[in-house]
């Protein structure tokens, strides 16, 4: 065997591929987008219009960086498999799902029906078009139910959720479990070629997220408009990363989907934060402050908040062990690079924000390729010599 670094094995597993992937509209849909393109890849988007204005998709040009669009619902069978099926995917990231817990406890059904049959229409449509292909579907760290909050979950702790939004992720991965055994098994690998995959990451922040009831694109807001920033549950904790780690996790998945026929890459993966990164919600704020250098927050209380478990977090150790992936930036890096793509957006708000992401995209790739230290593990794939 012989490690390759980052760079050239993502060059080499998605230059020229044909990539469909879902939701590339929002937020870490569109950095996806755009960190695809950048490797080579062909990629066709299926996603409703952009959820936010201002967006990632819009400020980044993505939409010029896609061969082939389908602005539609993953609620719509007939649509999703006919886009599917015009794409001709080698590779399929579904991405696409609603993304924020306290919409969920406002419309519970549309939830349910966008993260669950959402997922179940996707995979209807791979099991249709019959091509052999690799699917990552991504779900989230609030799929487990949350019964020991003192350890991060490990991916073979039970499923569940409290809430909609959780109970809807639980669900799409059970989803997912099914078809895989059902129509997929990996003992058939050779015969249908089909290598689905779940992913789990942690609460994700970094520039061009304008969701509202997010604690960053809010504190944004706040200060544009120099006010406090609102905070609900100041010491609940998260799993906190950048975007670009958790993407790095599935693009690093995908290659060995792509180029391995083991059946031990067909199964469900964590990414987050190491476990001395986590850090509580007024940390996350502060931190940002300091970096925004003004600011300040204070404590809301709602006279009917909806249940959140005080305390998330996920183990790493599979991922880190079977593909040798690593978190690249310190919490206090992550922090500092989302607040100077903020505060570049806001310094001038009409001019193109790709270059911002390509900067961090391209300061991340170096991380991986040139740290070579024992706490940091150079970010390799594992390749038959």
């Amino acid at each position: 065997m012989e490690g390759v670094d980052v760079k050239a094995a993502w060059r080499d597993s998605f230059r020229g591929r044909s990539v469909f992937l879902t939701g590339h509209t929002g937020f870490k849909g569109s950095w996806l987008t755009v960190w695809l393109a950048r490797l080579g890849a062909r990629v066709s988007g299926y996603a409703l219009p952009p959820p936010t204005n201002p967006s990632n998709f819009v400020t980044s040009d993505v939409r010029d960086l896609l061969v082939r669009e389908s602005v539609a619902d993953v609620r719509d069978p007939t649509r999703l498999h006919a886009a599917l099926e015009a794409s001709e995917p080698e590779l399929i990231f579904h991405l696409a799902a609603e993304p924020i817990v306290l919409r969920s406890f406002l419309h519970p059904r549309d939830t349910l029906e966008v993260n669950v049959m959402g997922t179940a229409n996707l995979l209807e449509a791979v099991r249709q078009t019959r091509r052999p292909c690799a699917v990552v579907i991504v779900t989230s760290d609030k799929c487990y139910q949350n019964r020991n909050p003192e350890r991060g979950h490990s991916e073979t702790d039970p499923l569940g959720g409290s809430d909609p939004y959780s109970a809807s992720k639980a669900c799409a991965e059970i989803i997912t479990e099914a078809y895989r055994t059902s129509f997929f098994p990996s003992e058939d690998l050779a015969s249908h070629g089909v290598k689905v995959a779940s992913v789990r990451a942690g609460n994700c922040f970094g520039g061009g997220d304008w969701a509202s009831d997010r604690i960053i694109p809010d504190a944004v807001r706040a200060l544009a408009a120099r006010d406090s920033v609102k905070v609900r549950n100041p010491r609940s904790i998260r799993p906190w990363q950048h975007v670009l780690e958790p993407l790095s996790g599935y693009l690093l998945l995908a290659s060995r989907l792509l180029e391995s026929n083991d059946p031990a890459f067909c199964s469900s993966w964590n990414f987050g934060p190491r476990e001395e990164e986590s850090r509580n919600v007024q940390d996350l704020l502060e931190e940002f402050l300091r970096s925004w250098e003004r600011g300040r927050w204070e404590r809301v209380c709602p006279a009917d908040p909806p249940r959140e478990d005080s305390a998330l977090g996920l183990s790493i150790e599979k991922a880190r062990r079977e593909l040798g992936w690593e978190p690249r930036w310190t919490f206090r890096e992550a922090v500092s690079r989302t607040a100077r793509w903020y505060q570049n957006f806001c310094a001038e708000p009409e001019r193109a924000t790709r270059e911002l992401c390509l900067e961090d995209i391209g300061e991340y790739e170096r991380a991986t390729a040139d740290e070579s230290d024992s706490s940091q593990p150079a970010f390799h794939l594992a390749r038959q010599s």
